[in-house]
């Protein structure tokens, strides 16, 4: 079969995202799908879509593509990301997509491929072979259509997420949950519903819970300020232990503790590592260039392994694999575990926080405040530039003489006696993002933090 030659710009370098109409559409869906099953030379794959109001439209023609191109497809319906891994590795099929767009604006939608074993598919191993035949539009012929099935793989989702927990060690828990209108509503009702089957004193308040593409509480992305104060408010006029939130697809989860503070994703990360070194002594712990001071404390005190990977999530899982790591986290708030087929989950951190403070007999305040005070950092900071990489240099000539390590893992690391910066490059857009901290100084770290900027933003 042939079709038009077309130019895409809808694929980036861990997946496809693009405005609707202009983009992506159903036709480029299609594309995809035949592309995707020609280069996989797939007998089966999963499909799934989020709540976004094109998300079945585009399944239904990937579905088509694949089935034209030979392939089985089964559908799992409206999920998270994370469910398309689960059933990948769980029903042992060729690959799986994902039709999402996440926390990106309301006219946009796109899809997230893995291949067998839920391995990701970037562009260094297949997502530009997948681009160019696509474009390209000559498909291989003679192969006997596919079919398309309906399957049910969330009971068996939802006993891999309890077998994180110790369920009987769980404490009365009120947690204030905001699925932001997106896809994680059904899978909390899910876990609600065997958290009273089970007996286990956990009790839920909801809010923007029901899924809806309209998304009338704004698109689902907790990073935004004004959603942080959503959840924050709520938390603590409900009186509840523990905030969580989500963003469209879940595969990434926020906490806030009982004041209502929205707790950063770096900090999530060590409490995780020592969740992980408490049952598994000695285990490798892997985690990103931006901020590693507390992460790496963390991984020492529990007689851990802390190993540096390149931010993104293509990167993280393989060198996950390399080494066997039993976690891997990011600042970003994606978490990778080794039983979750080296894959990010959305669920699965917040389940282990609740079971640390369960077996702690702290609360989330408690549990961070320190690591807060030990290794303050103002997070991650934007800033436009016009040229990145000649900023990054003039920043480095400033600093180069007086650091005590350098690093080039994932743009630029400086170290110094008692603080270090991150100073990195942004993938999509002309921004350099910088990641600040200190040994416990807040003055030092608002200081070096100002002089940075200043520079960078001359």
């Amino acid at each position: 079969m042939t079709m038009e030659p077309i130019s895409l710009t809808c694929f980036g370098a861990y997946d496809i995202r693009g405005e609707l109409g202009t983009e992506l559409n159903t036709d480029v869906a299609y594309r995809i799908g035949r592309a995707a099953g020609d280069f996989l030379q797939a007998k089966t794959i999963v499909v799934g879509g989020d709540i976004r109001l094109t998300s079945n439209e585009l399944k239904q023609a990937l579905a088509e593509g694949l089935m034209d191109a030979g392939v089985d497809v089964l559908d799992i319906g409206l999920c998270g990301t994370e469910e398309i891994y689960f059933a990948t590795s769980h029903l042992n099929t060729d690959g799986g997509i994902m039709v999402t767009a996440s926390h990106n604006p309301i006219n946009y939608n796109g899809m997230k491929l893995v291949r067998e074993q839920s391995k990701p598919i970037s562009n260094d191993n297949g997502l530009l072979d997948i681009k160019l035949l696509a474009e390209r539009g000559k498909f291989v012929d003679g192969a006997q259509k596919g079919s398309l099935k309906q399957v049910e793989t969330a009971d068996a989702y939802i006993e891999h997420l309890l077998g994180y927990m110790d369920l009987a060690q769980v404490k009365p828990m009120k947690l204030l949950v905001n699925a932001g209108n997106g896809a994680a509503g059904p899978t909390i009702d899910r876990l609600e519903k065997a958290f009273n089957e089970r007996n286990v004193p956990i009790e839920m308040i909801k809010i923007n819970h029901e899924p809806d593409g309209t998304f009338p509480n704004g698109i689902p992305n907790p990073l935004l300020h004004e959603q942080q104060a959503v959840t924050g408010d709520a938390v603590v006029k409900q009186g509840a232990d523990m905030g969580i939130a989500w963003d469209g697809d879940f595969d990434r989860c926020f906490l806030w503790d009982a004041k209502g503070r929205f707790i950063d994703g770096y900090y999530l990360v060590g409490l995780l590592a020592a969740a992980f070194l408490e049952k598994q002594p000695g285990a490798t712990i892997i985690h990103d260039p931006r901020l590693t001071w507390n992460t790496i404390d963390m991984v020492e005190q529990g007689g851990g392994k802390a190993v540096m990977s390149k931010t993104g999530h293509a990167f993280i899982k393989q060198i996950m694999r390399d080494q066997d790591a039993a976690y891997g986290g990011e600042m970003s708030s994606h978490h990778y575990f080794r039983d979750f087929f080296y894959c990010d989950s959305g669920m699965i951190p917040w389940l282990l926080v609740v079971n640390l403070l369960s077996s702690k007999g702290l609360s989330l305040t408690e549990m961070v405040e320190q690591r807060m005070a030990s290794f303050p950092s103002p997070g991650e900071i934007n800033s436009k530039v016009t040229d990145a990489k000649a900023t990054i240099e003039k920043v480095y000539a400033v600093f180069k003489d007086e650091a005590k390590m350098e690093d080039r893992t994932d743009g630029l690391s400086l170290e110094f006696d008692h603080w270090r910066f991150n100073l990195r490059m942004s993938n999509t857009e002309p921004v350099i993002r910088l990641n600040v901290e200190t040994r416990g100084d807040n003055k030092l770290m608002q200081q070096k933090t100002d002089e940075l900027l200043a520079l960078i933003r001359a």
